[in-house]
């Protein structure tokens, strides 16, 4: 019986960031060309300058980067039709805890035959009240003429996936990675294992970078056929820089734009330095997240969604709006801390929207200049390329 396996192949997830390029330029040295796959998971809400740059890599590296982007058009339709069609009479209610005669003992909770319900770790389940006359759950006839005027595929996967969820992802729901890139990244390596290969997925993760991955491994055996290599873990961020560096590849020239991240232009997870830089330097992608916003609002049964998702304590949708939206988030941001005083010297500071590197590259400019990219790009995308350069 002859072997199943083909070949190894090594795939690197490519954002466009300083470490997955380093990893790509580390697995292309240790594995070879013939034998590397540079994928590139294509959210729609990236930065002009990082598809840009994707075309310079293929040119600086010979390779080609494969473009992978998820399509919603099939949950849209479904949802659309769920939403025509809802029908429910079921009711949503708040629900508050109930306690013993001295206001600090839990009754606990009971089941039809009297006996206490205990969750999985075998406790005892807290008794609650229902508060309020509740809340219909079926969509109501304004909100569904509202939501279908609307929701219909665009093609962008960002913006196709939040009217498919009726939201913005969030801190504790940050479903844009999984459905934008690891669903993505994986299917695309499952397809490779399909057809007889083995897979070693890089990664471009390092420990400092986070707590969640500050226990990163090195290396990692998913599954018979499924490795992930990540060979950064204990790199730090200069280290990263001048590997690139050494081998004379420039790093995405958003990093000279005081951008600290590349992916996603802005992030809903974006600092507020970040979404300052981001307002003052590149001011059409708020504009654009203001008309996400309006789109994803119809697209809810509240009528209303916000980019920058963060806790409220009024209940009036119109009142969370007002101070959710993006344009308030960016408002927000040119204030110091906490919020209330306004920063004097972020007018100072961003006068003349020039070269500025939260990782202090402005110093190396000579050599992580915008320039080789703009050529890559051909004459006529170069002078809009080049527009963006910092002075």
């Amino acid at each position: 019986m002859t072997a199943l396996y083909r070949r190894v192949i090594h795939v690197v997830s490519v954002s466009g960031g300083k470490d997955s390029l380093a990893t790509l330029l580390i697995a292309l040295e240790r594995c070879g060309h013939a034998n590397v796959i540079a994928i590139f998971c294509d959210t729609g809400n990236e930065h002009d300058l990082t598809y840009a740059y994707l075309i310079y890599l293929e040119q600086a590296l010979g390779i080609t980067i494969v473009r992978l982007k998820a399509d919603f058009r099939e949950q849209l339709l479904a949802k659309r039709a769920f939403i025509a069609a809802d029908v429910r009479t079921r009711r949503e209610y708040d629900t508050r805890p109930v306690f013993e005669a001295d206001g600090k003992t839990p009754v606990p909770k009971r089941d039809g035959r009297g006996n206490i319900v205990l969750n999985k770790k075998g406790k005892p389940v807290q008794k609650t009240v229902k508060v309020g006359g509740g809340r219909r759950v079926r969509w109501s006839n304004k909100a569904k003429r509202r939501a279908l005027a609307v929701m219909h595929p665009t093609g962008n996967p960002f913006l196709d996936l939040c009217m498919w969820k009726g939201r913005f992802p969030s801190r504790t729901a940050q479903f844009c990675t999984e459905e934008l890139k690891r669903n993505m990244a994986v299917g695309f390596q499952l397809e490779l294992m399909e057809a007889g290969h083995r897979v070693i997925s890089w990664q471009g993760v390092r420990r400092d970078e986070s707590q969640n991955r500050a226990d990163a491994k090195k290396w990692e055996r998913v599954g018979h056929r499924l490795r992930i290599a990540r060979p950064l873990v204990d790199a730090t961020a200069a280290q990263v820089f001048a590997l690139a560096q050494s081998r004379g590849v420039q790093p995405n020239p958003l990093y000279l734009q005081d951008m600290s991240r590349v992916g996603c232009m802005p992030c809903i997870n974006c600092n507020k330095a970040e979404l300052r830089a981001i307002a003052a330097r590149f001011p059409e992608h708020p504009a654009r997240i203001s008309e996400w916003e309006r789109i994803v609002g119809q697209c809810s049964k509240h009528g209303y969604s916000t980019f920058m998702a963060d806790a409220h304590p009024a209940k009036d949708r119109r009142v969370v709006f007002a101070d959710l939206n993006i344009w308030a988030r960016v408002e927000w941001s040119k204030t110091s801390r906490g919020g209330r005083q306004r920063n004097l010297l972020d007018d100072v500071e961003n006068d003349g929207l020039g070269c500025s590197s939260s990782y202090g590259l402005c110093e190396q400019s000579d050599a992580l200049s915008a320039q080789d990219i703009a050529k890559a790009l051909g004459a006529r995308a170069a002078s809009n390329f080049l527009s963006l350069e910092p002075a």
